[in-house]
């Protein structure tokens, strides 16, 4: 992967919107700041946020030795052995065998998997990446699902997205919505990136971070 440029209102939602486009965490890129995001006085001179990325490694060429397919089946059999320590039985299903790859554990009741706002889920994800990072001595972006939740929940929060973006249209006011994971922040952002009468910003800290809708301003 080469270098490539991302523009956004702030910093941090340039970052967002690079591990989104790059299907890497941010430990794996390096960021540069071109430009801050200025909000300008009323509105006027505004400029967004302007960020370089690299990639620190890549991701395809770490293991030559290896296809995209067999590396899938590397981690179908890690994540399948992860299930049976756990004593769950699901099915691992390869959606992708490409990179970034994409794996769905289908099964009845795995809510367990899921945990409360996709907790579970996540670490689950994190600690299927550390093995196989193990396994072949290369980090390996991937995208783990367990019954469609991430789908699910992603078309949801879109919707929510475009709901909450006529409301503050209509109302004139900025809406807060509820603490959410830093992935699904990114749905919220990308999906209301190029709404011509609102925008987005993230607050708060840890747990708490949250996505803010507001009005643009000029």
């Amino acid at each position: 992967m080469e270098e490539i440029e991302i523009v956004a209102a702030t910093v941090e939602q340039a970052i967002e919107q690079a591990e989104a486009q790059l299907g890497l965490s941010r430990d794996q890129f390096e960021v540069e700041v071109v430009r801050e995001g200025t909000s300008g006085i009323l509105g006027v001179g505004s400029k967004e946020a302007l960020i370089r990325v690299t990639p620190a490694a890549r991701p395809k060429r770490a293991c030559p030795e290896l296809a995209e397919k067999d590396v899938a089946q590397v981690v179908a059999e890690v994540l399948d052995t992860l299930l049976g320590l756990l004593d769950i039985a699901g099915k691992v299903e390869v959606l992708s065998d490409e990179i970034p790859l994409a794996l769905d554990v289908k099964g009845d009741d795995l809510g367990i998997l899921i945990g409360r706002r996709g907790q579970t889920l996540a670490s689950l994800e994190y600690i299927t990446k550390l093995i196989v990072a193990r396994r072949l001595n290369a980090w390996l972006p991937l995208r783990l699902d367990v019954a469609g939740y991430k789908k699910r929940r992603r078309d949801s929060l879109q919707r929510l997205a475009l709901y909450l973006a006529e409301q503050v249209k209509s109302r004139r006011r900025a809406i807060t919505m509820e603490p959410m994971p830093a992935d699904e922040r990114r749905i919220v952002h990308l999906t209301l990136a190029d709404n011509p009468d609102v925008t987005t910003q993230s607050i708060g800290e840890s747990e708490n971070r949250k996505v803010v809708v507001l009005l643009r301003q000029g």
